[in-house]
């Protein structure tokens, strides 16, 4: 099942959604999952947190799947 998390504005960056949908603590941690390639934007792995996510994209990290979804 994807969670949609809501955001404001037109993106947000990969460590700041992990943040807000309560997946990591931190920064650091962010760094440290990310890092770890255990994680992936629209099926492909991702090793920059300071990625761009925007409307629709889908981060998947073990069996939970975050969509993002741009406020209107």
């Amino acid at each position: 099942m994807i969670e949609d998390v809501p955001i404001r504005g037109q993106m947000i960056r990969l460590g700041q959604l992990l943040k807000l949908a309560g997946v990591i603590d931190s920064g650091s941690g962010a760094k440290d999952l990310v890092s770890s390639g255990q994680l992936t934007v629209n099926g492909e792995v991702e090793t920059r947190r300071g990625r761009q996510l925007h409307d629709g994209d889908v981060v998947a990290v073990g069996d939970q799947q975050l969509q993002v979804v741009t406020r209107k």
